[in-house]
This record gives structure tokens, sequence and C-alpha cells, in this order.
């Protein structure tokens, strides 16, 4: 029998059971609620379900809306607040400074692919590294010294992973050039097809 959310239906319960996402509701009072599991869940526990790689969703528990990335976003600021940040003020800026220009579409684009490329990366060299260490009682610091040790292997991967970022930087440059040809057809600058007089 499935389980009732408070103030809800017993549907909302089955969604990831269907083979859908694991729905988590978000309330008014910010708390979060687990629709698989019948709890309130904390921020911490959400990062955990990202960790571990599980499928979810965070829906306003009134209107349905979809709130996942704001809930993401929140994860990372945590992250950036509260330790070693991943990025710099200067890169911080660069990346504000996207949103709204003509090019915001292809760099987040391009920076999804990338990161999915560097996401493989690290993928091959885990599986090459198995065996070797036990993960869970590695630090940055022996991970450091570890890599090291691994610098032919370690540039191998790196050019691939370079390799690829340039030709997926070539390829959004090849993109633009292709809009910008159909957006002013016969223009100095742009071949393209010139404008019959």
């Amino acid at each position: 029998m499935p389980l009732k959310r408070p103030g809800g239906t017993a549907g909302d319960a089955d969604t990831a059971q269907d083979g859908g996402p694991r729905i988590l509701k978000k309330y008014p009072n910010r708390r979060l609620y687990d629709t698989q599991t019948s709890a309130y869940i904390t921020l911490a526990d959400v990062k955990t379900m990202v960790l571990d790689g599980d499928d979810f969703e965070v829906r306003d528990a009134k209107s349905g809306e979809d709130l996942t990335r704001s809930i993401l976003l929140q994860i990372i600021l945590e992250e950036e607040t509260g330790g070693v940040p991943m990025f710099s003020t200067q890169m911080l800026a660069h990346i504000i400074r996207f949103y709204g220009h003509a090019m915001q579409g292809l760099m987040g684009s391009y920076l999804e692919k990338n990161l999915q490329t560097f996401v493989e990366l690290q993928s091959r060299l885990a599986e090459q590294g198995r065996g070797l260490y036990d993960a869970q009682k590695y630090t940055p610091e022996m991970w450091t010294q570890f890599l090291s040790g691994q610098a032919p292997l370690m540039q191998g991967l790196m050019s691939n992973y370079m390799e690829q970022s340039t030709k997926l930087f070539t390829q959004m440059q090849e993109q633009m050039q292709k809009q910008a040809e159909s957006l002013f057809p016969g223009m100095p600058g742009f071949p393209g097809t010139k404008r019959q007089p």
C-alpha cells in the first residue's frame, strides 16, 4: 500500500517506483520531503543522492514547478562558501558575463560537453588505478602524490582531454559561423550566399 505524504495523494509516492525519478517536494517552510522514504530530508541528504548518482526531481509542493536546478545551485553555493572553492572569482565573473549574451546557449553547451569529457577522463583514470588503492583512505595530498607518480599516464589522458576540448571549441565556432552566415548573407567577412542586386 503506497504511503501518503502530508497533504498529498497516495500516487505521489508511486512515481519513483514506476520507473521515474525519485520525487522530492519542497514546502513553503523550505523543508524538503522525500516521497520515496516518506520523510523530511536536508540539503545534505540531497547532496548524498547526487554523489550516489540517484535520479531525482525537486518539485514545489503546491505548484509542481521543477526546482531541481535551484536546489543543485544551493548545494554548489554551500560547497563554494564552506571549504575549498572550485571556482575562482574571475571564473565566476566570466560566467556571469555570458548571461544575456548571444553566446550564452553555446557557452552552456560547451561547458557541459567539456565537463562530460572530464568526467569520462576521471572514470578511465579510476579504472586504471583500481585495486592499487582504497579510494576512501586517500586524502587530496595523497592523490597528488599518486598522480605525480603516474605522469606518463596522466599526460596521455590530459592530452586526450585537451584534444577533445579543442574539438568541442572548434565545433562551437563552426556552429556560430553557420548561424552568422544565415543571419547576414552577403555581409563582408561572412562567406555565404551573396545577395542578388
